[in-house]
């Protein structure tokens, strides 16, 4: 197992358990392929909470601006979205790098711009800590 790999599984424990702590579940509750807001309930303070036992266990600090610009990619918001702020094609191509489980073919033309985080899985905040950590460590 290499150090990235092993980091990597490292910080998944550590998200995985502050997930099932903030929410009251069991650890075994909080799978890799479960949806935060959507299966396992979080509301936005539960994700501040979390972001919190986070920062508190790994020493790397995540705020929810950070996941917006993971899961947006520095796309402007008017080519993110369009007029009735349903996720564009370009919006989903560069979700799909950041939440590779999205059948992007199945949400075209359907995705409402707050229904995103519904998607975003434990896996997927796991990968944004560890691309948070990687970047903390070069710099």
């Amino acid at each position: 197992m290499t150090t990235s790999t092993t980091t990597t599984v490292a910080l998944f424990g550590i998200v995985r358990e502050a997930v099932a702590d903030a929410l009251g579940l069991d650890e075994d509750e909080v799978t890799p392929d479960a949806t935060i807001v959507g299966e396992l309930g979080a509301e936005s303070i539960d994700l501040l909470d979390i972001l919190f036992r986070i920062e508190r266990k790994s020493g790397v600090k995540v705020q929810a601006s950070d996941l917006a610009d993971a899961i947006q990619g520095g796309i402007p918001d008017e080519e993110f979205g369009d007029e009735n702020e349903i996720v564009t094609a370009v919006g989903l191509a560069h979700m799909k790098t950041v939440m590779p489980q999205i059948d992007v073919e199945a949400l075209t033309g359907k995705l409402h711009a707050e229904q995103v985080m519904s998607l975003f899985t434990v896996e997927n905040l796991a990968g944004v800590v560890a691309d948070k950590a990687a970047d903390s460590a070069a710099s």
